[in-house]
């Protein structure tokens, strides 16, 4: 069994698509997996499963780790609630994004790897010029938790092992 973490995007965002947190986990038992548990109000799903990989972005706690360790905008965050991690469901869905590190961004800040974007927003998400670009430029391909979302998943998957 590998433990997942599944991001689906748009959950109880506003007042638009509401899901029940207790219906979503309903759902992945329905589906087989393990072990099921979900993570605030937004479509956050820790879970085992024999195969990883889901129809939402979904990621082995192994890659999660990796994500956190390579984040490159840490040494400018002072509100994790403004860090947001972009997860996609596969790094092709990145090069769309590259062009994107030679615009300047100041005060907020952009990096891309292999495998997720981090954005900076200095001054808040909603006001945010590069979370604007960002989301135009990504479109549906990605899905982006705060940072300290991040590590709550994070640290729920190593519960479930």
């Amino acid at each position: 069994m590998t433990t997942c973490i599944a991001l689906i995007r748009g959950i109880n965002v506003g007042r638009g698509n509401r899901v029940a947190m207790s219906d979503l986990r309903d759902l992945m038992i329905e589906l087989g997996h393990t072990n099921v548990r979900t993570l605030l109000n937004s479509g956050n799903i820790v879970f085992q499963s024999k195969r990883p990989g889901v129809a939402v972005t979904a990621i082995t706690a192994q890659e999660l780790d990796r994500i956190v360790d390579e984040n490159p905008l840490l040494h400018a965050v002072d509100d994790h609630a403004r860090h947001l991690v972009a997860f996609v469901t596969h790094p092709r869905h990145l090069e769309v994004l590259r062009p994107m590190l030679e615009g300047s961004w100041t005060p907020d800040a952009l990096a891309v790897t292999d495998r997720a974007a981090y954005l900076w927003c200095s001054t808040g998400i909603l006001d945010s010029s590069l979370i604007k670009a960002f989301s135009r430029k990504a479109g549906a391909t990605a899905t982006t938790r705060n940072w300290a979302t991040v590590l709550k998943l994070q640290a729920a998957a190593k519960e479930g092992t």
